[in-house]
C-alpha cells in the first residue's frame, strides 16, 4: 500500500510515519526526494513547475516500484496535487491507495506558520491550493478531514483502511 497526498502542512509527514508505524510498513518521505534545487527554489518562495517536479516524481515512481517488486508494504507521503502527478505515481504502483489529507486554508497556514525548520514557506501556500486537485471517481482514494486530532484520525484512516482491503 503506498499514499498520502495534500497541501504542504496538511500533516501528510505526521500522518504517514504514524501509519506505517500501526502497519509496521516501510516510511517513505517525498521531500527526500527532491532534488536540492527543488528544494532551494521552494526555500526561496518559488512555486515548482511541472517540470520541475516530473523528475522527482519519477524517483518517486521507481521507488515504489521497487518496492512492489519487493513485497515491501509502503506509505509515501507526497504532495501529488495533480492527477498528472498521481497518474505518475501510479506507473509504480498501479494499486496505490491515495489519502487526502483535506482542510481549508487558514488552519493548514497556521500549521505551518508554527512548524520548525521545513524548507517550505507558507507563502507558498496558494500556490499548492491553485494547483491541487480533487480526486477523480475513477481514483482509488479515501478524504480525511485534518481538523481532528492526529490519533483519531489514524484511528479512522486505519478503519477505512480495513474496508478498502
Amino acid at each position: 500500500m503506498s499514499w498520502s497526498w495534500g497541501s504542504a502542512g496538511c500533516g501528510k509527514s505526521s500522518l504517514g510515519l504514524a501509519l506505517a508505524n500501526a502497519l509496521g510498513a516501510s516510511y517513505i518521505e517525498g521531500d527526500s526526494y527532491h532534488p536540492p534545487q527543488n528544494i532551494a527554489r521552494m526555500a526561496a518562495g518559488i512555486p515548482l513547475t511541472d517540470a520541475d517536479r516530473a523528475g522527482w516524481l519519477a524517483l518517486l515512481a521507481q521507488r515504489l516500484a521497487s518496492g512492489v517488486a519487493q513485497g515491501e508494504a509502503m506509505v509515501l507521503a507526497c504532495s501529488a496535487l495533480k492527477r498528472r502527478y498521481r497518474d505518475t505515481l501510479r506507473q509504480g504502483d498501479p494499486k496505490l491507495l491515495f489519502v487526502h489529507l483535506a482542510g481549508n486554508k487558514a488552519l493548514i497556514a497556521e500549521r505551518m506558520a508554527a512548524r520548525d525548520a521545513h524548507f517550505m514557506p507558507g507563502s507558498l501556500l496558494d500556490s499548492q491550493f491553485h494547483d491541487l486537485e480533487e480526486p477523480a471517481g475513477d481514483e482509488r482514494c479515501i478524504r480525511c478531514d485534518i481538523s481532528q486530532p492526529l490519533d483519531r484520525l489514524l484511528q479512522q484512516l486505519l478503519q477505512q483502511l480495513a474496508q478498502h482491503q
